[in-house]
């Protein structure tokens, strides 16, 4: 079981890991081995998530979830399997609780007399800076 947060735990039998060629620099041993690892999360059908957190998970994670609610996240940073498959991991579950987590509540505010007094002050000012570009008198041609 991967801990997400207190109300969430999914199974890892739930992810499906796939080893690739990782890219860049890295001579021979890139070229040979597959140490890239994509983790892949289908959080449309997982029966660990409720619908909002469905809901949540799609409009916060839109850019990694795909049309079929497939999550993925993927780690090539280090040069063994088992590292990316842990980076990839940790990655996931950093996700998840960023998605997850619930904003609070934005407390409506007011701007103070001083601010306000202080923003018209600004704006007179500039006022004041554009008329003196302006042409003085008649226009000449």
């Amino acid at each position: 079981m991967i801990h997400v947060t207190d109300d969430l735990e999914i199974p890892e039998a739930e992810l499906t890991f796939t080893a690739t060629r990782s890219s860049g620099p890295g001579g021979q041993h890139v070229n040979k081995t597959s140490t890239r690892i994509t983790l892949l999360f289908d959080a449309a059908r997982s029966p660990s998530l409720s619908e909002g957190q469905r809901a949540l998970i799609r409009e916060r994670l839109s850019t990694r979830v795909s049309r079929a609610g497939i999550l993925s996240v993927v780690s090539q940073r280090h040069r063994s399997q088992d590292r990316n498959r842990q980076a990839a991991l940790e990655r996931f579950v950093e996700l998840l609780c960023a998605a997850l987590r619930r904003e609070p509540a934005r407390r409506p505010t007011r701007a103070t007399a001083a601010s306000r007094n202080r923003r018209l002050l600004q704006k007179k000012e500039r006022g004041r800076l554009k008329l003196g570009r302006r042409r003085s008198g008649c226009d000449e041609e």
